[in-house]
């Protein structure tokens, strides 16, 4: 079995097509789409790296593949990034946005059925992808895969060396209205939620799922936590690892 991490350093399955939504270098998604006559459930998929430009789409392929294998057709978003011109917040928001809209606008195109469009995203993916759903009613379903989900306690934990700083471009003190803004924590998230974390991750902590779904219960948002034993950050986004067949039923029952 392949270790966490390993899958950072293996070339993904190629993508059907590679597709811009935007004028920018970074503003693409890689789709792959199923065999057979559509339409598909759709899963928009949002990689992480803590929100940095050195970070890209390339690990998430491997899970993209092994998700459109079984019938669901992915779309693998880049994005501008801490780094990249315009990148951090809003813009790296205002770019997932972006894509989400053009997926949708495509549907007809590429066979995707607007009905069932879940988003997913790992580790700071999660963030914008439950920040996502907060504001596009199309997403019916989000799954949080080791999410950075508390921009607070991502900041009080200095998180990747203050990385969330970074992103939001300052502390709570100097830029309060970004963590209000962006911290899936202080949102409505209207959509279904699935918190998918390892309990052995040692990256994100895995309290930052399990705390975010008891305050969105007390809220009466549909929010609920799959917390799988022996997992690292990375074997949630990683077919080989014995993580993932619990990852892919929260897919299949999320598209559902």
């Amino acid at each position: 079995m392949a270790s966490s991490g390993d899958i950072l350093s293996v070339v993904p399955p190629k993508a059907d097509a590679r597709v811009s939504y935007g004028t920018d270098p970074n503003q693409f998604v890689d789709l792959r789409l199923p065999k057979g006559r559509g339409p598909h459930a759709l899963a928009i998929n949002i990689h992480g790296g803590f929100w940095r430009a050195k970070y890209d789409l390339g690990y998430a392929g491997h899970m993209c593949a092994a998700l459109t294998a079984k019938g669901i057709a992915t779309a693998n978003l880049e994005y501008r990034r801490v780094g990249n011109p315009g990148g951090g917040w809003p813009g790296t928001f205002a770019d997932i946005r972006t894509a989400c809209q053009f997926l949708l606008q495509s549907a007809r195109q590429y066979q995707f059925d607007p009905g069932r469009v879940i988003v997913m995203g790992h580790s700071a993916g999660g963030q914008l992808a439950l920040c996502l759903a907060a504001h596009e009613s199309t997403v019916k379903a989000v799954v949080s895969l080791a999410g950075v989900v508390d921009l607070q306690r991502a900041y009080g934990l200095h998180l990747s060396n203050d990385a969330v700083v970074e992103f939001l471009g300052g502390t709570p003190a100097e830029v309060g209205d970004h963590y209000r803004e962006a911290d899936p924590m202080k949102i409505a998230v209207k959509a279904r939620q699935w918190l998918v974390h390892g309990a052995a991750d040692d990256t994100v902590p895995p309290v930052f799922s399990r705390d975010y779904v008891t305050a969105k219960q007390k809220v009466k948002e549909d929010a609920r936590l799959v917390e799988i034993a022996d997992a690292g950050h990375f074997d949630v986004v990683d077919p080989r690892s014995a993580a993932w067949k619990d990852v892919e039923k929260v897919v299949m029952d999320a598209v559902k």
